[in-house]
């Protein structure tokens, strides 16, 4: 039987997650359980070192690399210590090359498979379909993403939240980075407007959590009388499919859809009209990518009239929603052509099309 997993998260760091996943490590210890630190980063918060105190570690595994070396949670040694609970911190967190997975939600996996339970704790800026939105809000681009889906698997999601005014003040008192480092993160990351809406995110994030799992959970009776009780005619289901060309910035097309599709427990596909040749091949590749780690399908097709493509693929497809970036602006004889938007309308009139604005030219 798997473990049972458990997720602390939080709008930014310093909100406290590691420390609550510590409060309740001790109280499971005390309970009489048996319990483990995997990979544990105090970031040198006294507070949070002193409670992780009398604790048992797992030692870290050092990984030679180029003129280095890197400390890493040790997955073997783990799995071999099997405890009854292990704490995993930084679930988006890359490992060191040469390690068994790339990720540490993957080494989480193989815990969780092993019968451990686990708690572990992310911010929500390291979810990937929130990439494009919080590089939009705060001005900086997160590099370090993990899959939503990591989230869906967790028996529980526990928001971790503080008011942007105690984060604050937490910060300039010295309790989320070094003294040196707080001017800084005030003028950057750490806006006040910067907390607000990623605790908004956040908030909203465990929201969706917490829906998805009453659906999944809800009794077939009651879901059979909610779709089809009604006099009301329901849709027999949806399907998305978004539209992107090779442009590394419409990767934001990518993941508003996915968000889109899981509120609508939808399918997603993702359509590029092109013909990938020398540099474009990585671009492909690059979305490839992306569509795996989103659970999404990536459809590549030939052609020089992208919208009679999108619309033989829609209607193939089933599509109910079509999502794409705004027209280029025309120059030009281009300007007496009808916009690509238009022309999907008229020939897919029974799918919403839906333009996805880039704040970021605005």
């Amino acid at each position: 039987m798997a473990g049972h997993y458990k997720i602390f998260l939080g709008m930014a760091a310093g909100v406290g997650k590691t420390y609550r996943m510590l409060q309740e490590a001790r109280t499971e210890a005390d309970a009489g359980r048996d319990v483990v630190i995997g990979l544990l980063e105090t970031h040198g918060r006294e507070a949070t070192a002193a409670l992780a105190e009398g604790l048992e570690r797992v030692p870290r595994r050092r990984v030679p690399y180029r003129s280095t070396t890197l400390e890493d949670m040790d997955l073997p040694g783990l799995l071999r210590r099997s405890p009854e609970l292990c704490l995993i911190d930084e679930l988006a967190h890359t490992n060191a090359p040469g390690l068994e997975h790339a990720k540490r939600y993957e080494d989480v996996a193989d815990v969780l498979a092993a019968g451990i339970d686990v708690l572990s704790t992310v911010n929500v800026q390291h979810l990937e379909s929130l990439n494009d939105q919080v590089a939009e809000l705060t001005g900086v681009r997160v590099r370090e993403t993990m899959p939503d889906a990591v989230l869906n698997t967790a028996d529980e999601v526990v928001l971790v939240d503080l008011t942007p005014d105690d984060l604050l003040d937490r910060l300039r008192d010295g309790k989320v980075y070094p003294p040196a480092r707080v001017p800084a993160a005030l003028n950057g990351f750490f806006r006040m407007e910067n907390l607000q809406a990623l605790r908004e995110v956040a908030l909203r994030q465990v929201a969706e959590e917490v829906e998805a799992k009453r659906l999944v959970r809800e009794p077939l009776a009651v879901r059979e009388e909610r779709l089809f009780g009604s006099a009301e005619p329901q849709p027999i289901g949806e399907r998305l499919l978004a539209l992107v060309g090779l442009d590394e910035r419409d990767e934001r097309i990518v993941r508003r859809a996915w968000r889109s599709a899981q509120r609508l427990s939808a399918e997603l596909d993702i359509l590029v009209v092109q013909a990938p040749s020398g540099a474009e091949r990585e671009r492909v590749e690059a979305l490839r990518r992306l569509a795996s780690v989103l659970g999404a399908h990536l459809i590549v097709e030939e052609g020089s009239d992208a919208a009679a493509v999108t619309a033989r693929v829609a209607r193939e497809r089933g599509t109910t929603y079509l999502l794409l970036g705004p027209p280029p602006p025309r120059r030009g004889l281009g300007r007496l052509a009808e916009p690509l938007p238009i022309r999907l309308v008229r020939a897919l009139p029974q799918v919403d099309v839906r333009i996805v604005a880039d704040r970021r030219r605005s």
